[in-house]
């Protein structure tokens, strides 16, 4: 742990107990949004080069209450802020470049992934703020940095992994269809796409490199591949860059088997039987026609046992910080993942990238 850095700058840590400093934490000395930002902006140059190095940086202790607050503390950091969201949690908007990280339901995990690693061009860096602090022991955002995992995994799984290549199958219901009644629909493509325009849909498809099949009752199929791993853009490392864990049929009963044994209780038991058999349900249907899945790149089943060795190298790499309300953590989105424990009552995380 390295001491503050002088009596009037923020105090600079590393976080206990995690491996190389993931994240760096930056304590506030002065408390307000608008002292963070200002502080952002004088040392620039140093807050890239230690999110470059660490990953990810949790600013901890500022006053950073509210949308437009968090937004402001981000440009600071990167003013190359996007909106266009085509990943597949429901999100609400609360200023034009900031929104709700997700509104899936609070006992759904969320797996370790880098944002929208599927697209033609992932986001470089990710940020999330606090509004309403999540009850301790609960709804975390737990970080993974993916140059590790890469390195922990066994060379003949990744080398298997990139010589197969994988296929990610996603389906949408269409405007006025679909529902909420099926943990694995996350929302319609309409509400990703942002327009009901089927020319438009198909240009943005080809863009990104999505094979769109429209699917009987007004629904959009997305067939798409992507790398395994990347080359960071920066620094050259390479990144276990996909988002296998999070589309694989295996991967809710396998994230729900390990909370389970990280937090026993009764309820988190009874939630990994039921992704296990709602799991079993999804098999029975083809590949295709999964709510999304993915595959080798020929279509054929990616072995349950080689997505378990993946998610145990995520497992054994994740850091687990609790909420406060105000924290802002930046993350570089090309190193670093980032998942969601499941919670319950209040909880309000804020998600904006660039």
């Amino acid at each position: 742990m390295s001491a503050a850095a002088t009596p009037r700058e923020p105090a600079i840590r590393t976080w206990d107990g995690a491996e190389d400093g993931l994240p760096l934490v930056v304590e506030a000395v002065a408390r307000s949004a608008d002292a963070l930002r200002s502080w952002i902006a004088s040392h620039h140059e140093w807050v890239q080069d230690r999110l470059l190095a660490h990953g990810a940086i949790l600013f901890r202790g500022f006053e950073v209450f509210d949308a437009p607050a968090f937004e402001r503390v981000a440009r600071a950091v990167d003013d190359h802020l996007q909106n266009e969201y085509l990943g597949t949690s429901p999100r609400n908007a609360l200023t034009d470049y900031v929104f709700t990280a997700s509104e899936l339901p609070p006992f759904y995990p969320i797996p370790q992934h880098c944002e929208m690693s599927f697209t033609a061009h992932p986001p470089h860096k990710l940020f999330f703020c606090c509004l309403v602090e999540p009850a301790a022991g609960s709804g975390e955002t737990p970080l993974a940095d993916f140059r590790k995992v890469l390195r922990a995994l066994d060379p003949e799984l990744v080398k298997r992994f990139e010589e197969k290549g994988l296929r990610i199958v996603r389906n949408y219901s269409g405007p006025g269809g679909g529902g909420r009644f099926d943990l694995w629909k996350l929302k319609r493509w309409d509400e990703m796409f942002l327009t009901t325009d089927r020319a438009a849909v198909e240009a943005k498809c080809r863009a990104e490199g999505f094979e769109p099949v429209w699917t009987a009752g007004g629904g959009l199929r997305l067939v798409s591949t992507q790398p395994i791993v990347r080359r960071h853009p920066i620094t050259g490392e390479p990144v276990w860059h996909n988002h296998s864990t999070t589309f694989h049929v295996s991967q809710a009963a396998g994230e729900y088997a390990r909370i389970q044994r990280l937090r026993p209780s009764l309820r988190h038991f009874a939630l990994w039987q039921l992704a296990r058999a709602l799991g079993a349900l999804q098999r029975r249907k083809p590949a295709d026609e999964r709510a999304m899945h993915c595959t080798w790149a020929d279509g054929s089943e990616i072995p349950d046992a080689d997505m378990e060795a993946v998610r145990d190298a995520v497992w054994q790499h994740l850091v687990i910080v609790p909420w406060r309300r105000g924290d802002v953590v930046a993350i570089d989105n090309f190193a670093v993942a980032h998942g969601r424990l499941p919670y319950r009552g209040p909880r309000n995380i804020a998600v904006a990238w660039a």
